[in-house]
């Protein structure tokens, strides 16, 4: 019951209340374009989810592996709040990465862990800086908690400019650059120089490894990943995920390496059940299902090889090489929204389509089953 003072101005219809607002930064944010679940596109597209080939996301073709499906079907206490510290699944991961289990955190998808870092390390008003066009999650967690985006603007097929970062980074003094290797939506690995000159500059670098276990450094993307070189670097931090190589995007379960200077602090600020049951035991079970994981990591690779081949062979686009679970294509005839939407609604494929600078007349397509590839190639010389 609110006080009498409060319920005489509500009657009276005098009193508004100034809290009934959002932070002002926040009015003009721009928002971020999520992809769809089957049921809503199945509702929305008129199609039975069976008959709809989903190449938007980036999401594994081949589902999750038979442990870690098992896992889910075991759960002994999910009436019972996770434990905090996720101590199983960062035990099982420090013996994945070769890294300490003490400079590791879990996270409820790398994107929690992007945000929180963003949290604890800019003040309103701070710089971050990004290399678009890159993934969209960086700029949007930075406006959210009022930061300022910088920018340096990568050219698709060349190395990030050395000297423009420099440059950047001398005139904003930003506090963080976020770079994803490979990168989201070209599928281009960050050049191992460019990486060791930013590590000597007055920066925190995160690298976004959200990809990695499919470029062609090992079986899953041991060699070329710099997760271990987080020990001996106090301004490197590597994030990675399980929703593209394990098929577990559903979960949501991610985590990061971090140094230690960092770490009694992550603890404090991230929230304490952040990583739930379920994801935890999938993840810890396809830790254990790494010759599944290989397998299938090895077929989508070789997927994308051929896949990459069937689209240089139509002469109306340009596809990019990649060392991802996707291809990026220019549109060079036609534009690439009405692409996208005839292949929707005509033919029930879904693939990515991108409209801003660098990426304009752009569609971005994940690798999937074989008999998806051939759908989409069929379906493509048809429309032309």
């Amino acid at each position: 019951m609110p006080p009498k003072f409060v319920t005489k101005l509500l009657t009276e219809g005098t009193m508004t209340p100034p809290s009934l607002s959002a932070r002002r930064h926040l009015e003009n944010l721009p928002p971020y374009t999520p992809i769809e679940p089957f049921e809503v596109l199945s509702s929305r597209l008129g199609r039975d989810p069976q008959r709809i080939i989903k190449l938007d996301a980036n999401e594994n073709p081949y589902g999750i592996s038979p442990k870690a499906r098992e896992a889910l079907t075991k759960l002994q206490f999910p009436h019972v709040y996770p434990d905090p510290e996720s101590r199983k699944l960062r035990q099982a991961l420090s013996d994945f990465t070769n890294v300490p289990m003490g400079n590791l955190i879990a996270g409820a998808g790398a994107d929690e862990l992007i945000d929180l870092l963003i949290r604890l390390l800019i003040e309103p008003g701070e710089h971050v800086l990004i290399c678009p066009p890159t993934f969209g999650m960086y700029a949007f967690d930075t406006r959210m908690n009022a930061g300022h985006i910088i920018q340096v603007e990568r050219e698709l097929e060349h190395p990030i400019s050395m000297p423009d970062l420099r440059e950047t980074i001398g005139s904003y003094q930003p506090k963080i650059i976020f770079l994803a290797t490979p990168n989201n939506p070209d599928g281009s690995l960050l050049d191992h120089k460019v990486l060791d000159e930013l590590l000597t500059l007055p920066i925190i670098t995160v690298l976004d490894e959200a990809y990695i276990e499919f470029s062609n450094g090992g079986s899953l993307g041991e060699s070329t990943s710099h997760i271990r070189q987080v020990l001996a670097r106090d301004n490197l931090i590597v994030l990675r995920t399980f929703s593209k190589w394990a098929g577990l995007a559903g979960l949501r379960i991610g985590y990061g390496a971090f140094p230690d200077w960092l770490i009694p602090t992550l603890w404090k600020a991230k929230q304490p059940y952040n990583v739930n049951v379920a994801a935890s035991e999938a993840a810890v079970a396809s830790l254990q299902d790494l010759d599944h994981h290989r397998q299938i990591v090895t077929k989508i690779k070789g997927e994308r090889k051929r896949l990459f081949n069937l689209l240089s062979a139509i002469d109306w686009l340009l596809p990019y090489p990649s060392q991802a679970n996707f291809i990026l294509c220019k549109v060079l005839q036609g534009e690439a929204s009405m692409l996208r939407d005839k292949l929707a609604s005509e033919y029930g494929i879904l693939i990515r389509y991108f409209d801003k600078p660098g990426l304009q007349d752009h569609i971005r397509i994940s690798v999937g089953r074989p008999e998806d590839s051939d759908s989409l190639i069929q379906v493509l010389n048809l429309i032309h």
